[in-house]
């Protein structure tokens, strides 16, 4: 059986400045024990000493159960990976850099994926050499104050719309949660990432199980 594609199914973007003031590593552990398969740490917040203490603690919930992919900081990624930390890759945006530059000092077997909302950004992936980007952050579906600098929303159709140019399989990405994940699905995406669905929950473990099962269902109900 071939591993699945990074991002897939429910993707927890497990923000920092979102977990209601419980440590961020006790909401991925959560997340990890209900079945998210794809966490990504998003600590704008945080120098780069203390995300690579987050990243320690975050890998000890993550590591052989689920992927663990730091936003943005390809330094602390490297810190990480020095010190025998298990952390699975980076997700950069449209501004920091250059995707084919990341992935020469990450290297080949690390998990790279790359925001990208438009047919302009999807020409640009095309360009990039085959392996360079592994999957696609799509969106934003919906606004949400998680991104003060989000594009415009899509709503689904404009998503489904969006996906089937793109060039790599895409996670949608913007203000998801409960009830959503069939017309993500739907839409073409892989998976489906959300912040505040889990982070803000009152009950972490419970919410993410529940998007988890909606997920699933989901791809059952397509593919049936």
């Amino acid at each position: 059986m071939s591993a699945p594609v990074p991002g897939s199914g429910i993707y927890l973007v497990a923000n920092s400045t979102s977990t209601a003031g419980r440590p961020l590593a006790t909401i991925v552990a959560e997340a990890v024990a209900a079945g998210v398969g794809t966490i990504q740490l998003r600590c704008k917040d945080l120098s780069a000493r203390e995300f690579l203490a987050e990243a320690a603690a975050c890998a000890e919930h993550t590591a052989g159960r689920a992927l663990l992919l730091l936003n943005d900081r390809v330094d602390v990624y490297l810190a990480a990976r020095a010190a025998g930390i298990r952390v699975d890759g980076v997700h950069i945006g449209q501004k920091d850099l250059p995707a084919e530059l990341v992935r020469s000092l990450i290297g080949p077997d690390a998990v790279l994926g790359l925001s990208a909302s438009t047919e302009d950004h999807f020409a640009a992936v095309a360009e990039l050499p085959a392996g360079t980007i592994d999957y696609l952050g799509t969106g934003a579906v919906r606004a949400t104050p998680t991104k003060k600098d989000h594009p415009t929303p899509l709503g689904f159709p404009g998503l489904a719309s969006l996906i089937s140019r793109a060039p790599l399989p895409c996670v949608a990405i913007g203000g998801l949660g409960s009830g959503d994940a069939a017309d993500a699905h739907t839409a073409g995406a892989i998976g489906m990432a959300v912040v505040r669905a889990i982070c803000s929950a009152a009950e972490p473990r419970d919410s993410a199980a529940a998007l988890v099962q909606e997920w699933t269902r989901a791809a059952r109900t397509e593919t049936a």
